[in-house]
């Protein structure tokens, strides 16, 4: 070996220190609220966005063609420095003579404080951009997603709605008076006196956006006539899904329609099991009326912002059946408000399995969405009198029944011959498919023995459900004979809506997909970035699934790409090409498996790991998987893995894997640490060693932690290290560090000695 070489892997190896895990990867921009979130087919109008690290935010991206995004204004927080002078000129102008130039600076001040010190307990609502988004007039309508650009990378998508309706938006709201302000005489008397605002005059049809600040109540007012059969829909969850630091952990919004007297006729604070409210009413007589919204319990801040359809729109409030078989026609009934119709073919026959979208048209306005779920098995409906073994409605296995618990204590039983040793599984479509039926499963034998029950199960891959209602089962029969499944409502209600698919079947192994973040950010000289893959196994299936891109632009590619057999989540890297890209890109990732003797594959769908209430973790779906490579002054030297992977690490022992570096690079002087990201308990990094051509990292197993058996993949980061950084670090050893890059993702297993 080269002995300068040398030399740099010795000053390399003395500056290695070996640490716990540590995410100091640089954070990316994150944004919190969008207002309004959303506009009108062929306008221009101005968006806030309110977040945190929007540093230098210079572009705004919104997925489907058709809509534009140039920024206005970012809004920067306050430096304590700037605070402090802004106080002391303030204090100066208190002493001078109260002219026009005076009142107009104290006043700007006063704004400027008012706007920090407002938003000061909400650090991730601090920054503030403001784009001018154009609309296309052939622009497509319904559910976009908003991503904002910063030289430190992309953020997450929040949720903009492309409409057809003329919209009415209140001003984006201002933080409240700082409290060394609102303190004072003559502002506690203006907060004591202030009188409700007047309701905002609006025209039928329209959509209305506002946000709702502490103790807020906002009022529309709108003449209507008699007959019209208003609907009322607010948006509110729906644009935010989960706060992480409010409970319940949304906009809670409440909904009230008054009279011109102020009589209020029909109040509403959710709609079914969705918090946010639905209104249908049929206007009494000519007159004028008024909608409200505050949170149920009043609370507020700039994210809980709303949008409000209201008018004679059509409007589906339940659909049977719940869906159909691909290959086949289904006749739909509908029911709802102004709808055009009551029944719908639903063509299946060039359609795959999966949910789908449904949607009526009266005349330019389009209903809401409702979803549609098509299978490959037969089908049947549901028929009465079925409510007890005695009268049990018989089927063929396998089967998916379409049903409905179609009043209060209503169950329907259905029989079916097993074979012992058979092995069945049951599943209830119901809530996934905004039913509101809680459904509850029981097997039982013909002597009437319980055999298997459930009531809930969770699905992951419903990131928008807090109540997983709808019920799963399997058994293993044990002899020949009559089985029977009953299906009711945990609550004991019932009615036309409470609509079911039932699955009665043999285990049906499959998975699901997610992968996040959905917005990845890579740099230009660090080649790897860590992502997330979670498997949703169903029905049993416990085998891997191999990861691959799916026609990836040149210069992406995986490292670690496998779900270990009977492992929920791998953590893998990204390579992002070497050069900057113009404009982020859109990659499609996909699983393979092999399930009883067939290859399946399944695409992984973008999602954001969101936190709700300070505790509760949702992965919610995203449209695209956005990849965006910016440039970025560190940067060290890109390192390749030397040797077959998996590595295999001994319980209880130690295992070496060679990092090649490539050839060229002068020295390693720069030092670096190296540093496993969130690895299993009871794997480490226990030195560094030079190598032949490059440098080795030993990684050890701790036998009382981990078990043979354990695969996955470990993420390694490089952290600068020089002298002057690590004497810093013995002194404030939790400050931020600046990361180089990172490691491909090591393949392991753990072994027996």
């Amino acid at each position: 070996m080269n002995p300068s070489r040398w030399r740099a892997i010795v000053t390399l190896l003395a500056c290695c220190v070996i640490a716990p895990a540590a995410r100091g990867q640089q954070a990316a921009p994150h944004i919190g609220y969008a207002y309004p979130a959303g506009g009108r087919q062929g306008t221009d109008f101005q968006v806030t966005l309110g977040g945190q690290f929007l540093n230098n935010v210079n572009r705004a991206f919104v997925s489907g063609a058709g809509v534009q995004a140039a920024l206005v204004e970012y809004v920067k927080p306050l430096t304590p420095k700037e605070l402090n002078r802004l106080r002391e000129k303030l204090r100066q102008l208190q002493k001078e003579p109260r002219d026009a130039e005076t009142i107009k600076q104290s006043r700007e001040i006063r704004r400027k404080l008012a706007e920090f010190l407002g938003r000061r307990t909400n650090p991730a609502l601090a920054d503030r951009a403001i784009f001018r988004i154009t609309i296309a007039a052939d622009a497509k309508p319904g559910r976009r997603e908003l991503r904002l650009g910063t030289p430190g990378g992309l953020s997450n998508p929040l949720v903009f709605c492309v409409d057809q309706l003329p919209e009415f938006s209140k001003k984006a709201a201002k933080p409240n008076l700082p409290p060394e302000l609102s303190q004072r005489p003559r502002f506690r008397n203006e907060l004591q006196n202030k009188q409700p605002e007047s309701p905002t005059s609006i025209t039928l049809p329209a959509i209305v956006n506002g946000q709702i600040m502490p103790g807020g109540v906002d009022r529309y007012q709108f003449p209507a006539r008699k007959g019209e059969q208003l609907v009322v829909a607010v948006s509110a969850r729906e644009l935010i899904p989960y706060l992480a630091d409010a409970v319940p952990g949304w906009f809670q919004a409440a909904l009230a329609i008054s009279d011109a007297n102020g009589n209020e006729l029909t109040y509403a604070d959710h709609y079914r099991f969705h918090p946010d409210p639905v209104l249908h009413y049929a206007i009494p007589k000519d007159g004028q009326y008024t909608i409200e919204i505050h949170d149920s319990v009043y609370r507020g801040r700039e994210d809980f912002v709303y949008r409000i359809a209201l008018g004679e729109l059509p409007f589906i409030t339940s659909i049977f059946p719940l869906g159909g078989r691909v290959g086949s026609e289904t006749m739909v009934d509908l029911k709802g408000w102004n709808l055009p119709l009551s029944k719908l073919p639903r063509d299946a026959r060039e359609q795959p399995a999966g949910v789908h979208p449904l949607s009526v048209r009266k005349g330019p306005w389009i209903s809401n969405v409702v979803p549609f779920a098509l299978d490959t098995l037969p089908e049947c409906l549901e028929q009465e009198p079925n409510d007890a073994p005695a009268g049990a409605q018989r089927v063929s296995l396998p089967i998916i029944v379409n049903g409905r618990i179609d009043r209060p204590r209503d169950c329907d039983v259905f029989s079916f011959e097993g074979r012992t040793g058979q092995e069945i599984v049951a599943e209830v479509l119901a809530r996934r498919l905004d039913s509101p039926l809680d459904s509850v499963l029981k097997l039982s034998d013909a002597a009437g023995r319980q055999l298997a029950f459930n009531d809930d199960h969770e699905d992951q891959s419903c990131g928008l459900n807090t109540h997983h209602a709808d019920s799963w089962l399997s058994a293993k029969l044990p002899a020949n004979g009559t089985y029977y499944l009953s299906l009711s409502d945990a609550q004991r209600k019932g009615g036309p809506e409470y609509a079911y698919r039932l699955r009665i079947s043999p285990p049906r192994p499959d998975f699901e997909l997610r992968i996040a973040p959905s917005s990845i950010n890579g740099f230009r000289g660090t080649a790897n970035v860590p992502v997330t893959v979670y498997a949703l196994r169903k029905d049993g299936f416990a085998g891997e699934i191999v990861l691959r891109l799916k026609d990836a632009p040149a210069g992406f590619a995986l490292s670690g790409g496998c779900v270990p057999a009977g492992q929920e989540k791998t953590r893998l890297t990204l390579a992002v090409p070497a050069t900057s890209l113009q404009e982020p890109v859109n990659l499609a990732l996909e699983g393979r498996a092999m399930i009883e003797g067939r290859e399946v594959v399944r695409p992984a769908v973008p999602a954001e790991d969101m936190m709700q209430a300070f505790a509760y973790r949702h992965l919610v779906p995203a449209k695209e998987l956005k990849v965006a490579v910016w440039t970025r002054r560190v940067s060290g030297p890109e390192m390749s893995i030397v040797g077959k992977t998996p590595v295999r690490i001994p319980a209880g022992g130690t295992v070496h894997v060679q990092l090649g570096v490539p050839s060229g690079t002068d020295s390693l002087s720069d030092r670096f640490r190296f540093e496993l990201d969130e690895p299993p308990q009871g794997i480490t990094v226990q030195k560094v060693l030079p190598a032949s051509e490059g440098i080795e990292i030993v990684l050890q197993a701790d036998a009382a932690k981990v078990k043979p058996g354990l695969k996955g993949n470990l993420i390694v980061n490089a952290f600068a290290a020089d002298a002057q950084s690590l004497e810093k670090a013995k002194l404030r050893p939790n400050r931020p560090r600046t990361p180089i890059g990172m490691l491909p993702a090591i393949p392991f297993e753990v072994v027996g000695r």
